[in-house]
């Protein structure tokens, strides 16, 4: 295995709260020249592509940092269970957010959320033989709403952009790729009773 192209020679935290933690690196590169990193370490999410093999299910909510409601797959982690697997996780997000329970979920991926920045990931996962539920959204999710979509009317909010959320975006690459691998865009198997 060959020498990491950065090393990092000191480390301290300048900032966390129970979502995250903020640190600045300083770092050595192969070269010998010395660089500063912030690096914002957050823990993994799960989101969860509901199909039922004609709408997908998002939820909208106000996003702060953007001042603005946006649609999105649902997403989230379970901050007050750290060791939770990512299934447990997309299981209970989606039931939280859209009160919706899955037949079977399967993993389409895992991705990087903003590498430059952050070490979190996001688990992706497709969710089909849907039945309808109770939603129980967290405080910190008030005024949040879900709804069912074509395909069609997802790419209308995504060039409208009502759909903004770069890991719903991938997510959509994702599900392209595993239905494609499927048979075309025969997507049958993913017929729920929802």
């Amino acid at each position: 295995m060959s020498e990491p192209e950065l090393r990092c020679i000191d480390s301290r935290v300048v900032y966390r709260n129970r979502w995250m933690t903020v640190r600045e690196d300083r770092v050595r590169r192969i070269s010998g020249e010395d660089g500063l990193f912030g690096i914002v370490d957050k823990p993994d999410f799960s989101l969860i592509v509901p199909f039922d093999g004609e709408r997908f299910h998002l939820v909208q909510q106000y996003r702060y940092p953007v001042d603005g409601r946006f649609w999105e797959f649902p997403q989230g982690s379970l901050e007050g269970e750290p060791d939770a697997s990512p299934e447990q996780v997309a299981t209970a997000e989606l039931q939280e957010e859209t009160g919706i329970l899955a037949g079977k979920l399967e993993p389409l991926g895992r991705l990087f959320q903003a590498y430059g920045y952050s070490n979190q990931g996001v688990h992706v996962f497709l969710a089909n033989g849907l039945q309808a539920g109770e939603a129980s959204p967290e405080a910190e999710e008030h005024g949040m709403i879900s709804g069912a979509f074509t395909r069609r009317e997802c790419e209308a909010m995504i060039d409208g952009g009502s759909i903004a959320d770069l890991a719903t975006l991938a997510a959509f690459h994702l599900f392209d790729r595993h239905a494609r691998r499927w048979g075309g865009d025969n997507v049958a198997g993913l017929q729920t009773t929802l």
